[in-house]
């Protein structure tokens, strides 16, 4: 049990809105981000409603889903230039927890505070199964690193090989799939 004083201080930081904000700006369910966090929705309810602090390693797991660091929960502003180091990037799954992806991807610019894009690279394994469609935000764009990727919006399939882009319309359902024999580097980038 927290003193008042505690609880005073930890609801100055509104943690619990700002990981609320960030899924619903996602437009992730309670049920999704505890897919990939392994928490129960009943809990990040909790935590969401103010009712329950999260630990640090608790939130870590949250902060990570996000590409957040965890100082953005208690920052009150930060720096508007970010380096990511690639040692420093974790690589994740998708879907979450699959032990066969169809596609793994890392945040590039998750230190930057309150950014307008987010930029991941994503890696197509070999003979992966198509992603399943999605959509999101408002626009994304895909610059091919290496190899070819196919991305299917709505019903039309687009095939890009190294080098090509494609900028589109995220509200429209879209997946993704490597189609070589190689694996399919991507960078991608979207408008929140």
């Amino acid at each position: 049990m927290l003193s008042d004083t505690l609880t005073t201080e930890l609801e100055r930081y509104q943690i619990g809105p700002r990981i609320r904000a960030m899924r619903l700006k996602k437009k992730m369910g309670l049920v999704q981000l505890g897919e990939h966090t392994g928490m129960s929705p009943a809990m990040l309810s909790k935590i969401e409603r103010g009712q329950l602090f999260p630990t640090l390693p608790t939130l870590l797991r949250i902060a990570l889903v996000f590409g957040v660091e965890l100082n953005h929960f208690f920052s009150r502003g930060g720096p508007r230039v970010a380096i990511t180091r690639r040692k420093d990037r974790l690589r994740l799954p998708i879907p979450a927890g699959s032990t066969e992806p169809s596609y793994l991807f890392e945040s590039i610019n998750f230190p930057l505070p309150d950014r307008k894009l987010e930029s991941y690279v994503a890696v197509f394994p070999v003979d992966a199964s198509a992603s399943e469609p999605h959509q999101h935000g408002s626009e994304e764009m895909l610059y091919v690193l290496s190899g070819v990727l196919t991305v299917r919006i709505e019903e039309e399939a687009h095939i890009l090989e190294e080098g090509d882009a494609i900028a589109f319309d995220s509200s429209l359902p879209h997946s993704y799939e490597a189609s070589g024999a190689d694996i399919c580097s991507v960078l991608v980038v979207t408008v929140n």
